[in-house]
């Protein structure tokens, strides 16, 4: 009888989500959104749990917020996964962030996972020669693996920092004779690119400065663990508010 119950309120929450995406749907919906992902340490501490399972926790969060991106219509999803600041963190949180990685990017990889519920193809952007040869081999291996999945893209952010990749483009152009546009990873669709910072920071922390400089910044207060539903539902208004301004800026 519970379980019964479970399901028919498992579908009516489906069907109410799908009336409000269709609502949403009638104003401009983000193209590309880029997650900044803060706050899982704190979470940890908040819950007294060690610092290892608010990682844990802000995965399970990430692939929650990138279902409903993706049934909204969000193509393009940019996250800020470790950045090369990370690696000045205590070796074994470094060491454990990675084992986390590699370990995620292969139940990723399962059949019938996520990725090919939602065509989801992956590039790993940043100074991949930094991390260790099992999270490489893993990346490279995702990247192999979703080659040919068209529907969505999720761009990850390892091992990254805007300055090195700013410098790394300036060298592209110049050496390849590159337009500005083309020297830059993680550009898809930026014109409709909304950032997103958990934990209610404001900054950007040296994460796609090029990209996102007429971006609308959404802060909420909430921990990165702790966003759901509702946090990407205010996104995407606060997102639409200001659209029609940040195009005209664009054209100025």
């Amino acid at each position: 009888m519970k379980a019964a119950a479970a399901v028919q309120s498992w579908k009516l929450c489906g069907f109410l989500r799908k009336c409000l995406f269709k609502a949403l749907s009638v104003g401009s919906i983000p193209s590309h959104v880029a997650f900044i992902m803060d706050g899982n340490r704190r979470y940890a501490k908040r819950k007294n749990l060690v610092e290892g399972d608010g990682h844990w926790a802000g995965f399970s969060s990430l692939i929650t917020i990138l279902g409903y991106g993706y049934d909204l219509g969000i193509r393009y999803v940019t996250v800020y996964a470790f950045s090369i600041d990370n690696f000045k963190r205590w070796p074994d949180e470094v060491q454990g962030l990675m084992d986390l990685m590699v370990e995620k990017i292969e139940e990723l990889l399962k059949t019938g996972s996520f990725l090919d519920q939602y065509g989801i193809r992956i590039y790993f952007i940043g100074n991949l020669r930094l991390l260790n040869g099992n999270v490489r081999i893993a990346a490279e291996k995702a990247m192999k693996a979703t080659a040919s999945n068209n529907k969505t893209v999720l761009l990850i952010c390892v091992a990254y920092a805007s300055r090195d990749e700013i410098v790394n483009a300036i060298k592209r152009s110049c050496e390849d004779k590159l337009d500005e546009a083309d020297a830059f990873e993680g550009n898809e669709d930026i014109k409709g690119m909304n950032v997103i910072r958990s934990s209610g920071e404001t900054r950007l922390s040296n994460f796609l400065l090029w990209q996102t400089a007429y971006c609308p910044l959404y802060a909420p207060d909430a921990l990165w663990p702790d966003m759901g539903l509702w946090h990407l539902v205010w996104a995407v208004l606060s997102f639409q508010r200001s659209y029609s301004y940040l195009q005209k800026k664009k054209h100025l």
